[in-house]
């Protein structure tokens, strides 16, 4: 018998990945979240004072920003998007996973493919759209705090943490547009690198990955060749990063203090890039620790930072959950329901 010639590749277990995830979860609690509550607590009096008509605009600046990354994602799966109750469906349910989960962005990713395909989305299309989707709202995202640093340094100072992130942005915006400039511009050179180096990897077959590149190479050119879809692409992510600041510094007016757009553009932006760091779900803990010292170093009372951040987060991080538990069960009760009506024949057959 011919001795298997296939290498192993080491794989770190599933038990130890839970171990650190959960670790390094209980460690942002425990160091970062929970002091920001304990001192909260004896700012509750400052709840007293909040203005509800500003609480009503910060809650609208929120669903703004969902309205505006609902939009985002029917632009990259153009020009198969589904109908837009479907795409904000999808989005939550995606949301709500990436809030449980410690790098929850690759399941909520997942899911979203999967169910987009079943809505009838190309896989080519899905999932380029989906990977265009996160990469090109970290681009843009980069681009806003960059232009907030450019005003914000002469006029505060520069900060080192400042600099760490800038820096993420610049690898992060490089490799962007760089594997763009590749494939399709020198689509020939990227199929002949790609099949080089799957021969190199275990069980990747040349032919199917040069294909996928070929295919993704294709997309990419309906989207630069479509300049409306590709200028209204980077507008609705750039809207949703904007609204989703702007829920934050209404719910910091809301508590008596007026901060500086570009201030809190810079404390946004810093935070959200930090928090790309999948330590845990969705930035918890990270965005707290990094908002509340950033607000206040920026003139922000602590304890209204601390209440405005904590009031943010339960409309930006924790709502979201059980919206998406319930958007995700209404889409499989469709899907069961339509599977069901196939099954018994309900439905008349197609035409041959």
């Amino acid at each position: 018998m011919a001795p298997d010639t296939k290498k192993s590749r080491f794989a770190v277990p599933r038990e130890i990945r839970i171990i650190v995830s959960v670790g390094l979860l209980v460690f942002v609690l425990e160091y970062l979240v929970l002091p920001q509550f304990a001192s909260a607590r004896r700012s509750l009096h400052l709840l007293a004072t909040i203005n509800p008509v500003l609480v009503a605009v910060a809650v609208v600046c929120e669903l703004a920003a969902i309205y505006a990354y609902v939009e985002l994602t029917r632009a990259v799966l153009y020009p198969h998007s589904p109908p837009r109750f479907d795409t904000l469906r999808v989005n939550l349910a995606g949301l709500a996973i990436s809030h449980v989960v410690p790098g929850g962005t690759a399941p909520a990713g997942a899911l979203s493919y999967r169910i987009f395909n079943q809505l009838g989305v190309p896989k080519e299309t899905n999932a380029f759209g989906l990977a265009t989707q996160g990469t090109g709202s970290a681009v843009v995202l980069n681009i806003i705090f960059w232009c907030a640093l450019v005003i914000s340094i002469p006029l505060r100072g520069f900060n080192p943490a400042y600099g760490f992130a800038a820096l993420a942005g610049v690898f992060l915006m490089a490799a962007f547009f760089g594997t763009i400039l590749l494939i399709t511009r020198g689509q020939r050179h990227a199929d002949n690198w790609i099949r080089s180096l799957a021969r190199r990897v275990p069980r990747i077959d040349p032919d199917r990955m040069a294909a996928l590149i070929g295919k993704v190479a294709d997309r990419i050119t309906v989207l630069i060749n479509n300049r409306r879809t590709l200028w209204w692409a980077f507008t609705w992510a750039g809207l949703n990063w904007l609204f989703d600041a702007a829920c934050l510094w209404v719910f910091i007016w809301s508590f008596g203090h007026v901060i500086s757009p570009i201030d809190l553009l810079v404390a946004y932006g810093l935070a959200n890039i930090l928090a790309a760091i999948p330590l845990t779900p969705a930035g918890l803990g990270v965005i707290e620790g990094v908002l509340i010292p950033t607000l206040v170093g920026f003139g922000v009372p602590h304890s209204q930072a601390i209440l405005a951040v904590i009031a943010y987060r339960l409309i930006n991080f924790w709502i979201p959950i059980p919206i998406g538990g319930v958007s995700y069960a209404s889409l499989e009760w469709r899907r069961g329901n339509a599977s069901g009506r196939t099954a018994n024949g309900s439905e008349p057959a197609p035409d041959a």
